[in-house]
């Protein structure tokens, strides 16, 4: 996969769709989820749905933090009673289970456990343990245990089971039994895997669990010292670390040195645990942390039991430096402070993980990271955003930080801030992403937030390609009501009279669906700041101010009476069904409450029309399209990558393809270029 360092444009498809005919955004997963708002899950016995959250007057409504909220599509099922429950069909084969569940949380804060039950076919079959200890956080960020301080928030917590067998058709419940003891369960969706058999000691291993190093895999004595031990001996003799099937009491960090390989049997069998006892204690968590080059680990799972955010104490779950030609795949972390805080790698491939349920970040790409690619990985649960990139300046950078991309990832239910974000470098991307119920932040925000020193936005900054759902929530930190979609300059390092301005962004192909507020929006946060060769292309809102009455589709404007200035090209936005083709808009879909200094620039797309015959296209050009060129491809027998067309503004384009072009699947694109 390569990116271009010419500025993509604007991209047309043959279809009636906004994307293409690859995979659709977000990650590509091994489970289907079940929930109530998806109609997938039903409940019964005299449980109850609560939410959606009402619909507030305006922006300056008095908002309470609530389940609902927090809860995938605003809704969930309750149950307070012996015999109520949640049902579903299983639409395919499963041995494995995972339930995000709330349940109460004790007087005096901090947590404690229950159970709740699970059925197949009305049989029981086992119970499952739940807990508060890892939820209800109180007050103002970066929020405490005690329940004194108000403003609860971070509701939900997941429980997983493999194990299980269950059939296609075959109902699975959720039960409350008369010894399932907590005051109410929330349950809000259920996710239903078939976990392929655990995998088997690769050629040239050592085995951490063999002699010398006698790991121990039932989680009760200390395997720190063996992993470390057998990381070392393995990374000196080029083989790799063998983790067989178990649970690994882990109690620091684990440093991964050049040219180390680690193997885990699978993220459903290959355990790292913290302990519960120990994770007060910053330095005796769980971290995996890499110091070299060419590291490579994959198939475990990292859980800790972290219960509180403090920043000024490390990250647990992955961390540190990965250098040249590394690899992280295919781990699950959950319960630590962030998923992935990676910093001075290049070329770094992050593919098929999961982050859950996390104090802070999914993954984070911050200080020196160049050219990464994070893929096919999910966040759920998280204490803030699922997938930031932003290019810190607290320790030293080895590499430029820029050219890094989100692909195919899927991020959803944060309990603080946004999905996909961006906070400054070289030609970062997002594309082909999912973001989904993000209640208090942005689906893609793209912003100048926090200190980055030298590294501001610079070449092509992109988002495009991807899918924000029930996204633009409220910020509790004094951010007030945010967009699906949210651009926003910003001081730099915490300068009053220095700032980072956002400049060469191209935002295509973007479907903003139940906007919870404003669809997309250009604002500041600084008493300057300038937003130039922005470009927003096709992109499609609708359904905008689902939680907040008296809202617009595309706005820009102050922020505590700060303003941006600059502009935006526009082409090609659709606002509820309607073709957005200049300013001001009918209605409020598109308002612009700056003063003077910012304007949106409407620039109509080119019209497609394919001739009666099947497979001639013409492209009707307006006369300010000069110096570009178009590129086409088609997937269609005979395709491929046309010749460039030679573009006159003011006219109109034909080319003829060879076979008859397909108008259903999108299997034609055109790449439009400015040269």
């Amino acid at each position: 996969m390569s990116y271009s360092l010419r500025q993509l444009t604007i991209i047309l498809f043959f279809s009636a769709s906004l994307h293409s005919s690859q995979a659709s955004p977000g990650a590509n997963v091994p489970w289907i989820t079940y929930d109530y708002v998806a109609g997938n899950m039903t409940n019964g016995g005299g449980a109850t749905i609560i939410g959606p959250p009402a619909q507030l007057s305006g922006i300056n409504a008095t908002l309470t933090d609530t389940i609902p909220m927090e809860a995938s599509g605003g809704q969930a099922v309750e149950l307070t009673g012996t015999g109520q429950y949640v049902e579903l069909t299983a639409q395919a084969p499963a041995n494995s289970i995972v339930v995000r569940y709330c349940v109460p949380d004790t007087a005096t804060g901090g947590g404690t456990n229950y159970t709740i039950s699970l059925y197949t076919n009305g049989v029981f079959v086992q119970k499952l343990p739940v807990t508060s200890q890892y939820t209800w956080l109180y007050g103002s960020f970066p929020f405490v245990n005690t329940p004194g301080s108000g403003s609860p928030r971070n509701f939900f917590d997941e429980v997983r089971l493999n194990g299980l067998t269950i059939n296609a058709g075959d109902t699975v419940s959720i039960q409350e039994d008369a010894n399932d003891t907590a005051a109410f369960y929330v349950i809000d969706l259920v996710d239903l895997e078939n976990v392929a058999p655990p995998l088997t000691a690769p050629a040239n291993s050592l085995d951490v669990t063999g002699a010398p190093y006698n790991a121990d895999t039932n989680g009760v004595i200390d395997s720190t010292t063996a992993l470390q031990n057998c990381i070392l001996a393995a990374s000196s003799s080029g083989e790799t670390v063998w983790m067989p099937p178990g649970n690994y009491l882990i109690t620091g960090l684990i440093y991964l040195p050049s040219n180390t390989t680690i193997q885990g049997a699978g993220m459903w069998y290959t355990t790292l645990l913290g302990s519960a006892s120990l994770y007060n204690t910053s330095n005796r968590r769980v971290t995996i942390g890499g110091e070299g080059n060419n590291i490579h680990i994959s198939d475990f799972a990292i859980v800790g039991r972290l219960t509180y955010r403090n920043d000024n104490e490390p990250n647990d779950g992955l961390g540190y430096a990965f250098g040249t030609g590394s690899t992280i795949s295919r781990i699950w972390v959950e319960h630590t402070k962030v998923g992935a805080w990676i910093i001075n790698s290049s070329g770094l491939v992050i593919d098929s993980c999961r982050f859950r349920d996390t104090e802070a970040d999914g993954c984070n790409l911050a200080v020196g990271m160049r050219s990464t690619i994070v893929t096919n990985c999910t966040a759920r649960g998280t204490g803030d955003d699922c997938f930031p990139m932003w290019p810190a300046t607290y320790t030293s950078q080895t590499y430029t930080p820029g050219f890094n991309v989100f692909t195919h990832c899927t991020g959803q239910l944060p309990f603080l801030a946004n999905g996909g974000a961006i906070y400054g470098g070289v030609s970062n991307t997002i594309e082909d992403c999912a973001f989904t119920d993000i209640p208090y932040g942005c689906g893609i925000y793209i912003a100048g937030t926090f200190p980055v020193g030298a590294n501001v936005f610079s070449g092509t900054t992109v988002a495009q390609r991807c899918d924000l759902t029930r996204c633009g929530g409220r910020d509790p930190n004094g951010w007030s009501w945010r967009a699906a979609l949210t651009i926003a300059p910003g001081s730099l390092n915490g300068s009053v009279n220095t700032f980072q301005n956002i400049t060469n962004v191209n935002i295509n192909h973007i479907n903003i669906t139940n906007s919870l507020c404003y669809g997309a929006e250009v604002l500041n946060s600084s008493s300057s700041g300038v937003v130039s060769n922005v470009t927003m292309n096709l992109v499609n809102i609708s359904n905008y101010g689902l939680q907040v009455a008296g809202v617009y589709g595309v706005w820009a404007g102050p922020w505590k009476g700060y303003n941006v200035a600059g502009s935006m090209n526009v082409e090609g936005l659709t606002v509820n069904g309607n073709a957005i083709t200049s300013m001001p808009a009918s209605g409020t879909d598109v308002v612009n409450q700056t003063p003077s200094t910012f304007t949106f620039n409407f620039v109509p797309a080119p019209a497609i029309t394919p001739a009666a015959s099947g497979n001639v296209l013409q492209l009707s050009w307006p006369a300010n399209y000069t110096g570009w060129t178009l590129e086409s491809q088609t997937n269609a027998p005979g395709g491929g990558i046309s010749t460039n067309w030679g573009i006159v503004p003011g006219s109109t384009t034909t080319n003829q393809f060879s076979t008859i072009l397909d108008n259903t699947t999108g299997s034609t694109f055109f790449r439009l270029i400015d040269l």
